[in-house]
């Protein structure tokens, strides 16, 4: 694992989920994380631009779990990722909601509606570059107020610093 230690914990009972993953600095980021979750048994599906998906880069995004989107369309993604759910057995939809490399104070809200349209939880998930640790942190319902979700995702990664400290969660 590059010499990355990663929490084992994997929560019991848990098929369908948003997974939000933090701090995004970094495009080792997405290469760290995916080796994470194949350490821990768990085949995160990516919402990716369809622009990304040309051979034979698109065989490969689709291998690791990506979803072609187009996102020139007037498309609705919050309905469609809540067909995503309602259409699979088990799914874990991954996003990194600062919506970005750099930082970014505001950040997308899509992956809270989506867990609450969808009714699944999120499960909220770190990558600490300082300590070379990372995993799953915790796992909550989404309340009724969507900024009060993304300041308790924040409260949490804000302690895990990014390839780029200076580019993640302040």
């Amino acid at each position: 694992m590059m010499g990355w230690k990663i929490n084992p914990t994997v929560p019991e009972n848990v098929s369908k989920c948003v997974l939000v993953m933090g701090p995004h600095t970094s495009n080792w980021d997405f290469v760290i994380g995916r080796l994470a979750f194949f350490y821990l048994g768990v085949k995160p599906k990516i919402i990716i631009k369809k622009e990304l998906f040309f051979p034979p880069m698109g065989w490969i995004l689709k291998g690791l779990g990506g979803i072609p989107v187009d996102r020139k369309k007037k498309n609705n993604m919050t309905d469609y990722a809540v067909n995503l759910f309602q259409e699979n057995e088990s799914l874990f939809l991954l996003f990194t909601p600062e919506g970005t490399r750099k930082y970014n104070p505001n950040w997308k809200k899509g992956f809270y509606y989506i867990a609450k349209k969808a009714q699944v939880p999120i499960v909220i998930c770190y990558m600490d570059y300082s300590s070379k640790t990372g995993g799953i942190h915790s796992v909550m319902n989404p309340m009724d107020n969507a900024e009060e979700n993304i300041e308790h995702v924040k409260s949490i990664l804000r302690n895990s610093k990014g390839k780029f400290p200076d580019q993640g969660i302040l």
